[in-house]
C-alpha cells in the first residue's frame, strides 16, 4: 500500500476552515523515510498568510456553533474522533513509522494512546468546572473556567500522535479552537487526524492544521496578536524564542522541553525488576524522548553489577528498519543522526564503552541509523551527563550515599522526570519530596504512558503541565463573579 493510500489526503494541501486548501505560497516540502533517507512524499509549506487565515477561522468557529455548544456536547464529539482513530489505528501507526522511522510496534502503541487521550478528553469536558468561595454576609461568590479562546499548539517530531492528543484533546475539550503546527519533519499524522475530526462532525474552523517550516510557520504562529494561548513541546532553544514572541503579546504559554532525567538505584535495588527499565527507558524511541532516563546513577555496592548486567542488554540490541520493529528504529534525520554520532564520538575519546549495541544487515546504508551506546564511569559534570543528547546514548555514574546521589540528580539545568530505585520506604519519601523535577517514579518509571498523570518539568524542562485533568486547567481561565444580594 502506498503512502498516498494510507493517508487518504494529499499532504500538499493544508487544512483550514474545514477545507483542505493550497498553501498562500504553493511551495512544498519533501517527505523522507528516515530508514533509508529516500522522499516518499511532499508536505505543503504554508507561509505567514496561511496562519492568518487559519486563525481567523479559529475566531470564527469560537463565535458560532463551537462556541454555544455544551461541554456535553463537545465530548460526544471528542468520543466519536476516539472511535474514528481506533478504526485507522493500524493505517496511523504505518504512516508514523514511515514518517518518524519508529519501529512499528512502538507506532502502533502511539496510535492507540492518541484514541485514549481523546476518550479521556472527552468523559473529562464536563467535568471541568469552578467553585464557590465563602464570603462576607450578603454576597455570593463563585467561579468559572472559560476557555483562553484560539490556541496554538506546536508540536515536536518524536511523538506525534502522542503529544496531539494530550494538546489537543485538552484544548478542544475546555472549549477552545485550535491553530495547530507539526513539525516538519513529522506532519503525516497530524493530516490526517485532520481528517478523522473532520468525519467525526468537528465543526469547521475548530481545527486547524498548517504545516510548513518552524521559522515561517512556527514563528508567524508563536508572534501572532490574534492567538490568546500557546502550547510547545520541544527544544530549550525554540521554546525560549517562542516563549520571547508570545510576551510581545502577553500570551501565556505552556512549554514542555528537554531533559536529563536520572535514575537513581541503590543498593536494596531488586536488579531483577530494574535494569530492564533502566535500559528501556533510554532507548524507547531511539532514545528521541525528552524523558528518557539518559543519567544511571548507582550507588557502589551495586555499581559492577548493575553495569554487567545493562551492557549484557545493550550488546544484544540491534537498530534496523523502522518496519521491522526492531529494539530500535532510525533517528528522525540526518541532521540529528550526526548530532548523536557527534555525542558518542566525543564520548569514545574521554570516556569508558561500555557496551554497544548492533546494527542490522538489512539496515540501508542511507538511514539515519544510530547504535545504542552506554558508557561508564562517567563524571557528572561531563557534557554527556548534562547535554540532552536525544540518541540512544546511556551513561552509568556511581555515587557515594543518598546525599551524593541527590546532588547529582539535581545538578543539571533540567527538570522533567525522575525514578528512584531502593526498598527503603523512608527514603522513597524523602528523596521525592526533594528531587527538583516534575514526576517521579519510585521502583517504576513512566507507568505505561500514563494519560491521566500531570506531566511537565521545572528549570530548562519548562513549565506548565500537560496530561490528565491538571491539563485542562492550563486551557482555561478563570473568571470570578461576586454577587451582593444584602
Amino acid at each position: 500500500m502506498s503512502l498516498d493510500d494510507l493517508t487518504q489526503i494529499d499532504s500538499t494541501r493544508i487544512f483550514v476552515n474545514g477545507a483542505w486548501v493550497r498553501p498562500a505560497g504553493g511551495g512544498t516540502l519533501p517527505v523522507t523515510d528516515p530508514s533509508d533517507g529516500l522522499v516518499i512524499g511532499q508536505l505543503g509549506r504554508g507561509t505567514p498568510a496561511d496562519v492568518d487565515a487559519a486563525i481567523a477561522a479559529a475566531r470564527d468557529a469560537l463565535a458560532g456553533e463551537w462556541g454555544r455548544l455544551t461541554a456535553t456536547a463537545r465530548g460526544r464529539i471528542l468520543m466519536r474522533m476516539s472511535a474514528e482513530v481506533l478504526t485507522r489505528a493500524e493505517d496511523l501507526a504505518m504512516i508514523e513509522t514511515r514518517d518518524v522511522g519508529k519501529p512499528l510496534n512502538q507506532s502502533r502503541i502511539d496510535s492507540a494512546a492518541l484514541a485514549r487521550y481523546l476518550e479521556f478528553y472527552a468523559g473529562a469536558a464536563d467535568k471541568l468546572h469552578g467553585t464557590t468561595i465563602p464570603y462576607q454576609d450578603g454576597f455570593t461568590v463563585y467561579t468559572l473556567r472559560e476557555p483562553h479562546g484560539v490556541c496554538g499548539i506546536i508540536i515536536p517530531w518524536n511523538y506525534p500522535m502522542q503529544i496531539l492528543g494530550r494538546a489537543v484533546g485538552a484544548a478542544l475539550a475546555a472549549g477552545n479552537t485550535v491553530v495547530l503546527k507539526p513539525a516538519e519533519d513529522a506532519s503525516l499524522s497530524a493530516l490526517v487526524f485532520a481528517d478523522i475530526a473532520a468525519k467525526a462532525g468537528l465543526p469547521a474552523g475548530v481545527l486547524n492544521v498548517v504545516t510548513g517550516l518552524g521559522a515561517e510557520v512556527g514563528a508567524a504562529l508563536a508572534g501572532h496578536a490574534g492567538i490568546h494561548h500557546l502550547s510547545f513541546t520541544g527544544s530549550v532553544a525554540t521554546g525560549t524564542r517562542i516563549q520571547e514572541a508570545a510576551a510581545r503579546n502577553v500570551v501565556p504559554v505552556t512549554l514542555e522541553l528537554g531533559g536529563k532525567s536520572p535514575h537513581l538505584v541503590f543498593d536494596d535495588v531488586d536488579l531483577d525488576m530494574a535494569v530492564p527499565v533502566l535500559v528501556a527507558t533510554c532507548l524507547q524511541n531511539a532514545g528521541q524522548t525528552c524523558s528518557a532516563a539518559s543519567r544511571v546513577l548507582v550507588q557502589r555496592g551495586v555499581y559492577d553489577e548493575v553495569r554487567r548486567r545493562m551492557a549484557g542488554i545493550y550488546q544484544g540490541l540491534v537498530a534496523g528498519p523502522a518496519v521491522g520493529s526492531h529494539d530500535l528504529g532510525p533517528v528522525v534525520s540526518a541532521r540529528q543522526c550526526q548530532l548523536v554520532q557527534d555525542f558518542i564520538d566525543l564520548g569514545k575519546r574521554e570516556l569508558t564503552l561500555a557496551a554497544e549495541g548492533r546494527l542490522h544487515p538489512h539496515a540501508a546504508s542511507g538511514g539515519h541509523f544510530v547504535r545504542p551506546t552506554l558508557f561508564a564511569e562517567v563524571a557528572p559534570d561531563h557534557p554527556l551527563a548534562q547535554q540532552e543528547i536525544f540518541g540512544p546514548v546511556q551513561v552509568l555514574i556511581p555515587f557515594d550515599d543518598e546525599a551524593h546521589a541527590l546532588a547529582i540528580a539535581n545538578g543539571t539545568d533540567y527538570g522533567l522526570v525522575a525514578g528512584i530505585w531502593t526498598r527503603d520506604g523512608a527514603r522513597q519519601l524523602r528523596l521525592a519530596r526533594k528531587l527538583d523535577c516534575g514526576q517521579v517514579f519510585v521502583n517504576n518509571y513512566g507507568a505505561g504512558g500514563g494519560v491521566e498523570l500531570p506531566f511537565g518539568g521545572v528549570g530548562r524542562s519548562g513549565h506548565g503541565r500537560e496530561k490528565g485533568f491538571e491539563a485542562l486547567n492550563g486551557f482555561t481561565r478563570i473568571k470570578t463573579v461576586t454577587i451582593h444580594h444584602g
